[in-house]
């Protein structure tokens, strides 16, 4: 049973943990913190280091320097007591191509020490009715699509009860309506208790069922914490409904607000109000809403609406690295 010092603990932690080839540094000096029952994601563009710290995470390549525990263990040290508490799909997952998706699995099973015989075949078949493949559990993977093979993947990582599910880019290959089962099972299995650890580059796919998060950019980590915390990190802002345009980007650049261009027409049925425009604008510091409401006020401009907005997840992820984030599914 797990006690309550281990629950404190969190599921995955380093300190200073760096990877280098030779004079490239992959990885520098990165302080993770994963909380026991998050769904953290971990995000970065291609090439900043996510897959290779993931490798280092469960004893797949040797950390250069620094320090990684894993459900409490020191790792590589505990990889022999760690792996069988962890499911992982890493890198894509790899199959015997001329066997079947069900004897894949009874093939992986059968070499964890630890897992039941007497179970095995029923094991088996509720990991691949979870992950939509029963229909195909007797097929060659060589006739598997792509998706299906990653499904297969996420099948093997659920063959026995984690602790801790480690998925890199687990929809990969999927449709949307695949996608969306792969949601519901990490959501799910987090419901459950399990502590899963998603490296994606998908925005939808880490804002929709992600707690936690950590960026990285060029081998570092640049940002972690709640989901919530990383979009209040960002530049607060207004965004504000009027026929005043003009002089409401006048009062608000006053106060101190970048205001965005190229500002869109609101759309309404009301004659009156169809010629309002939407001025959005941003700041670096704190601002008191009811200050700014009676400035514009006081200026003459007539709102028709206010709204106080917050940085999204993909403006910290283009802010904190410089590169774009893929937001398509």
């Amino acid at each position: 049973m797990t006690d309550d010092v281990s629950l404190a603990q969190p599921a995955i932690e380093t300190v200073g943990l760096t990877k280098r080839f030779g004079s490239h540094t992959a990885v520098d000096n990165i302080a993770l913190a994963v909380p026991r029952g998050s769904v953290f994601g971990f995000l970065g563009p291609n090439g900043s280091g996510k897959t290779t710290t993931i490798r280092m995470l469960l004893g797949l390549a040797g950390a250069t320097a620094g320090q990684i525990r894993v459900l409490g263990e020191e790792m590589p040290r505990g990889v022999s007591d760690v792996l069988p508490r962890v499911g992982a799909l890493v890198e894509g997952p790899a199959f015997y191509p001329f066997l079947s998706g069900a004897a894949n699995l009874t093939r992986l099973d059968s070499a964890n020490r630890r897992s039941s015989p007497r179970t095995r075949r029923d094991r088996v078949a509720e990991s691949l009715e979870r992950v939509g493949l029963s229909h195909v559990a007797r097929k060659r993977v060589k006739a598997y699509s792509l998706g299906m093979k990653q499904r297969l993947g996420l099948a093997n990582a659920l063959l026995a009860p984690r602790e801790l599910l480690v998925l890199d880019e687990p929809t990969n290959g999927l449709d949307p309506q695949g996608t969306r089962e792969v949601r519901n099972l990490i959501r799910s299995l987090a419901g459950g208790g399990t502590t899963v650890f998603v490296s994606s580059h998908l925005l939808a796919e880490i804002d929709q069922i992600c707690t936690h998060a950590a960026i990285m950019s060029n081998g570092s980590l640049v940002a972690q914490g709640t989901l919530e915390d990383l979009r209040r990190a960002g530049s607060p802002g207004v965004e504000l409904r009027t026929p005043d345009a003009v002089a409401a980007r006048r009062v608000l650049g006053s106060l101190g607000f970048e205001v965005d261009a190229g500002a869109p027409e609101g759309a309404s049925s009301d004659p009156a109000a169809s010629r309002d425009i939407v001025v959005a604008a941003h700041t670096d510091r704190a601002f008191a809403p009811e200050e700014i409401v009676a400035a514009l006020v006081g200026a003459g401009v007539r709102i028709r609406g206010f709204t106080v907005t917050s940085a999204s997840l993909e403006e910290r992820f283009v802010a904190l690295t410089g590169e774009g984030f893929d937001v398509a599914e």
